[in-house]
């Protein structure tokens, strides 16, 4: 059964990145379309589970985008302006839509890191 997940780490702090919002797009050519917006819970995760489902999910390129430099100015780090770290994309390929796909974030307000997680 496919499906498609995110979990954000907030590695300054070490902790889950709770509240941080995040936008799943799919890009298809020259378009981007914004498939939903979320919030993650007090797991740094998407409330509702998987973003994509095995009946949503369909091979091609998609964009998550975690809005790092909102998330650390509300737990009140001082950043600069404009901010070394604003929105954070994560460009990636399904290619396999009944695969599963997570795409964990680990970030500071200097530096993230991206993988396929299982």
């Amino acid at each position: 059964m496919g499906h498609l997940s995110t979990h954000v780490l907030d590695t300054m702090h070490g902790c889950p990145a709770a509240t941080m919002q995040v936008s799943l797009h799919r890009l298809e050519g020259a378009q981007t379309i914004e498939l939903m917006r979320f919030v993650l819970n007090a797991d740094g995760r998407n409330e509702g589970g998987a973003l994509l489902d095995s009946q949503t999910m369909a091979v091609g390129q998609y964009r998550l985008i975690f809005a790092v430099g909102a998330y650390f100015r509300q737990r009140g780090v001082a950043l600069p302006e404009p901010a070394f770290l604003e929105n954070v994309p994560v460009d990636f390929g399904v290619a396999d839509a009944a695969g599963r796909y997570h795409v964990p974030l680990l970030v500071s307000p200097w530096a993230y890191s991206t993988y396929r997680g299982s």
